[in-house]
């Protein structure tokens, strides 16, 4: 990651525009591959005994501000500044990426495998493509096969929802938010954030705790609450969520959304469910169904076809 000064004096849409992709961008695409990959199993491990949005509000709220400050430590409290269009702009994507996003995803991991909800969530890339389309941009045959392939994937996903396998409300809430996702990445690209992504990750990630707070309560998530009856390792996914996931998973990508292409930065989302599967297998003995491990082999052949067209688009 650059520092503050170093993010300042480039201009923020260069790296979209001229040369390579560079090797920083694609460490931060690893990063974002795997932890996110390992959140779907923590998500579902926390919500074991944890009240969902509440969790999620906990979980966001103290990553925003251990951000905060060290940014604050490290660089002086001038570095935090925000003009009102950024601060606003960063609200926007704040309640569309963690309130709506991510914020219906942990409440439909209550009822359906880790692992699925990994695989559900590879849609976000064909509504980025659609978003971007809408915009004017001509996405070209070879992004419109690894669409094609991903709509294919989800459709096979869908299946065990259809079949009354697993919750089909539990499915249809992951792929709202999942549209809520993508809409939420394509207006941080086109919003004026704050210079410093790392700011701006801070400030997405107290907005968006605060949500997830005000619609808890809302829901009634407080009444019975027993921090006695929650176990010791939905404690330690929570701290696992707060640290990696968040300080490190999402300040990458926030990162990333303002340092490269969008099409490359939403293949995470083909590549997570992999992770997240195997994790979800290993760890918590979740099966594999047919359909999920076909929906899985479908959106990995659609990544490599996305990616392979992103990097010869910079080429």
């Amino acid at each position: 990651m650059t520092s503050v000064g170093t993010r300042q004096s480039a201009p923020p849409t260069a790296p979209r525009s001229a040369g390579r992709i560079s090797g920083t961008v694609w460490a931060a695409l690893v990063v974002v591959y795997v932890v996110w990959g390992s959140t779907y199993l923590g998500i579902r491990i926390v919500v074991e005994s944890m009240p969902a949005l509440l969790s999620g509000a906990a979980r966001f709220l103290c990553a925003g501000a251990l951000l905060l400050a060290v940014l604050g430590f490290r660089h002086g409290a001038g570095a935090l500044r925000v003009t009102g269009r950024q601060l606003g702009s960063t609200a926007v994507v704040g309640v569309l990426l963690l309130v709506v996003g991510n914020g219906l995803l942990v409440i439909a991991e209550g009822s359906i495998p880790s692992g699925l909800a990994a695989l559900l969530v590879a849609a976000v890339p064909l509504w980025v493509v659609l978003l971007r389309a809408v915009f004017g941009e001509r996405p070209g045959w070879a992004r419109l096969l690894g669409v094609l392939l991903g709509l294919g994937g989800l459709a096979v996903l869908s299946v065990p929802g259809i079949s009354g396998t697993v919750s089909l409300g539990g499915v249809l809430t992951i792929m709202i938010a999942s549209v809520s996702w993508a809409v939420g990445s394509f207006a941080s690209a086109r919003l004026p954030m704050p210079a410093n992504p790392l700011v701006a990750s801070a400030y997405e990630m107290l907005i968006g705790g605060f949500g997830c707070l005000l619609v808890a309560l809302a829901r009634g998530e407080e009444r019975g609450l027993d921090l006695g009856a929650i176990t010791t390792r939905s404690w330690l996914a929570l701290v696992y969520l707060v640290l990696v996931g968040s300080l490190v998973g999402f300040t990458a990508y926030a990162w990333l959304l303002q340092r490269a292409p969008l099409g490359l930065v939403a293949t995470y989302a083909y590549v997570n469910p992999v992770v997240a599967v195997f994790l979800g297998w290993l760890v918590l003995g979740e099966g594999l169904s047919l359909p999920e491990l076909l929906g899985g082999l479908i959106v990995v052949a659609a990544v490599c076809v996305v990616v392979s067209t992103e990097r010869r688009s910079r080429a």
